[in-house]
């Protein structure tokens, strides 16, 4: 990877301050600029990282105006945060061959639909009747079941496991050891005190773009879907179970839980460790901080919550107060 800073601003789209023609060939974080490498600088408080950097060239806010003397040249874009990651993914396209393979031992039915230059690796195997899109990358030591539906563009990271008829959109990345259509925790309690196991026979639908984390598991519904929106990410360690709806965009970070048949509207954010209950209803653009406990349906949209029980976040800041208050009162 070489590039230069007239080279970098045109591909996004921002303004060269200093040596058009400095050229750089690897990435670092502000605090650890060198020589031939370009940083980012998009939080304040990393500011004073800026003036000492060694960096050929630093990506910055347009707004930015500098206390001291910078000897980095200087890239203004509107939003340096999305900037780099456009930088990221431009360069890891370039790097990305799409090519056909059939790796050693990999095994598919006959009846299988491969499209152009999939990657399958060692060890793999897809079912019957499974069909692929084009340039999809299914790597080492991937199970995918019978009359499943993948799409173009995917990568599929070692160890997942696809079960049967599962359908997987367009652009879709899933990181190692993911498992997508258990069954759900569904089980009939009877009178002797055993459970009986219900039948899952529904699927999960992954629709595009959408980034599943390592070690996360979606189960498949009861009857009719497990469904994850459009642009949802998914953090490791997460478990999502079944006939769960979440909505286009939504993040949710790791070892959050979200109990059956609960709908998560569009562009919402779980912080690590949520954990949601079973057969309610969120609303669009709802925010949840880390740890905290949903137990009830929320309809109004774009508020944000804290605690457990869940409650409104400038309702848990101050309790928070009155508990640290009362606490250092007894001492």
């Amino acid at each position: 990877m070489k590039f230069k800073a007239r080279e970098i601003a045109e591909i996004l789209e921002g303004t060269v301050e200093g040596n058009p023609d400095v050229e750089i060939s690897t990435f670092a974080r502000i605090e650890n600029g060198k020589p031939g490498s370009i940083c980012f600088f998009a939080n304040p408080k990393y500011e004073h990282y800026v003036y000492g950097c060694k960096a050929d060239i630093i990506i910055v806010n347009a707004g930015f105006v500098p206390q001291k003397p910078v000897s980095a040249t200087l890239i203004r874009v509107e939003d340096a945060y999305a900037a780099v990651a456009k930088l990221l993914e431009h360069v890891t396209a370039q790097k990305r061959s799409f090519k056909r393979h059939r790796g050693l031992m990999s095994r598919r039915h006959f009846s299988t639909r491969l499209g152009r230059k999939v990657y399958l690796g060692d060890f793999s195997y897809v079912g019957r009747r499974t069909v692929v899109g084009d340039y999809t990358r299914i790597c080492e030591n991937v199970f995918i079941g019978d009359d499943v539906k993948i799409g173009s563009r995917c990568i599929i990271y070692p160890g997942v496991r696809i079960y049967s008829g599962m359908e997987i959109g367009n652009d879709v990345i899933i990181h190692a050891n993911a498992v997508i259509g258990a069954d759900g925790f569904g089980f009939a309690p009877l009178e002797d005190g055993t459970y009986k196991k219900i039948q899952h026979t529904g699927n999960v639908i992954i629709c595009d773009n959408v980034e599943i984390g390592a070690n996360t598991t979606i189960d498949k519904s009861q009857i009719g879907s497990t469904i994850i929106g459009r642009g949802v990410k998914i953090d490791n360690l997460c478990q999502i179970a079944h006939n769960v709806e979440i909505g286009e965009n939504t993040v949710i970070a790791a070892q959050s839980g979200i109990a059956g048949s609960t709908k998560i509207g569009k562009h919402c954010v779980l912080g690590g460790q949520v954990g949601v209950a079973g057969h309610i209803t969120i609303a669009d653009n709802t925010s949840f901080g880390a740890q905290s406990g949903v137990l009830g349906s929320v309809r109004k949209e774009g508020q944000a919550f804290l605690g457990t029980p869940a409650i409104p976040y400038k309702d848990y800041l101050k309790s928070y107060a009155i508990f640290k208050r009362a606490a250092s009162e007894k001492k």
